[in-house]
């Protein structure tokens, strides 16, 4: 299976996963010479340019630079979705943008406390 090929196929799965997790208007967007519009390689979590990379060897750098160049236009939050074979899907954001995200979650606003927490 060539590069691009794998691409699609774990932009496929990466959607498959998201309605899996309750998220039933993600999908693979069409992608012409690597130009849409919409630049994200999935569409459908709201706020969230989805940069998806299904590689066994990845420049992590590389990919989120891409995501945030080319999320610039939408003004969402860019994020780095990637598995290697026989692995877990992890997710990629820079820090601030994590922080962002936490400050704004559920988890933070419901008091939740563990028993680790001072």
């Amino acid at each position: 299976m060539n590069s691009r090929e794998k691409g699609k196929k774990g932009e496929r799965e990466f959607a498959s996963l998201c309605r899996d997790k309750g998220f039933s208007r993600v999908r693979r967007t069409q992608q012409y010479c690597g130009n849409t519009g919409e630049a994200a390689d999935v569409v459908g979590l709201p706020g969230v340019h989805a940069e998806v990379k299904r590689v066994e060897n990845l420049n992590i750098y590389n990919a989120i630079e891409q995501a945030k160049r080319d999320s610039k236009k939408s003004g969402r939050v860019p994020a780095v979705f990637h598995r290697k074979n026989y692995r877990e899907w992890l997710v990629t954001m820079t820090a601030d943008d994590w922080f962002n995200l936490y400050r704004e979650s559920e988890l933070l606003n419901s008091n939740y406390r563990s028993d680790n927490d001072e």
